[in-house]
C-alpha cells in the first residue's frame, strides 16, 4: 500500500514512461491514436466536450453535476488500475516497489499527457491530515458551463477514486478553488469524509481556498 503522506516529500523528479513524445503514437492515414502498449486512445475536441455538457444539461438539468462526479469516480478507479498496470509492466515490479520520485512524476506526466492539465501535490496541510491537489489547464474545467461555484465535478470524482485506491481508505474530495471563477489554479482537498464537511460548507458559502483551509485546520486543531 502506498501512503499518501509519502507522496508529499520534496523531491526532484526525472523523465518517465508517460512522456508524451514516446507515449502517444498516431497513424494519420487511419486516424488512430495508441499508447506505447498499443492500447487505443481517444481525442476529445473542444466541440465534443461542450456538447457533452450541453447534452447532460438537456437530459438531467441540475443532476448533471452528480452525473459528472459519478463518471469521475468510475473513471478514476479504472484510471488507477491502468496506471498501475502500465507502470508495473514497464518497470517489471509492483508499483509499491517504485521510488516515490518515479511514482509522483509518472502521475504528473500521465495526467498531462492525457490532456487533464498540470497536476501538483501541496504538502502544506499534511500534518493535519489533508492532501491538497492543484490542477492547471484542465479542458473539462475550461469548457464547462459557467456557474457561481467550482465546476470540476469530473476531476473531483476522479481524484477521489484514484487516491482512495492508492491509500487503501475511502477518502472524500472537495474542490475549493476553480479557474472558471478566476483562480490561478483549481484546488482539490482530499481527506476523510467526516473531516471535510467544513470544506463543503465553505464552498457553499463561497469562501476562498485559503479561508476554507484555515477553517479545516482550525477544526482539526
Amino acid at each position: 500500500m502506498v501512503l499518501v503522506a509519502d507522496l508529499l516529500s520534496d523531491i526532484n523528479l526525472t523523465a518517465n514512461y508517460f512522456a508524451s513524445d514516446v507515449y502517444v503514437h498516431g497513424t494519420l492515414e487511419l486516424g488512430l491514436l495508441e499508447n506505447r502498449r498499443g492500447d487505443r486512445l481517444l481525442a476529445l475536441p473542444e466541440t465534443l466536450i461542450r456538447a457533452i455538457y450541453a447534452g447532460l444539461d438537456n437530459e438531467t438539468g441540475q443532476a448533471s453535476m452528480l452525473v459528472l462526479y459519478n463518471c469521475g469516480l468510475w473513471w478514476g478507479k479504472n484510471f488507477y488500475t491502468r496506471f498501475c498496470e502500465e507502470l508495473s509492466d514497464y518497470h517489471h515490479r509492483p508499483v509499491s516497489g517504485l521510488p516515490m520520485a518515479e511514482f509522483i512524476q509518472a502521475l504528473q506526466q500521465c495526467w498531462l499527457t492525457h490532456g487533464w492539465g498540470q497536476i501538483s501535490l501541496d504538502p502544506t496541510y499534511r500534518a493535519q491530515g489533508f492532501l491538497v491537489i492543484k490542477v492547471q489547464g484542465s479542458a473539462f474545467i475550461e469548457h464547462a458551463p459557467k456557474l457561481e461555484r467550482p465546476v470540476g465535478f469530473l476531476e473531483t470524482g476522479a481524484l477521489q477514486a484514484f487516491f482512495s485506491e492508492l491509500s487503501g481508505q475511502p477518502l472524500h474530495c472537495v474542490q475549493t478553488a476553480c479557474e472558471s471563477l478566476g483562480a490561478e489554479e483549481s484546488c482539490f482537498v482530499l481527506g476523510l469524509p467526516e473531516r471535510l464537511a467544513v470544506a463543503t460548507a465553505g464552498v457553499e458559502q463561497r469562501l476562498s481556498h485559503a479561508d476554507i483551509m484555515a477553517a479545516l485546520v482550525g477544526e482539526a486543531a
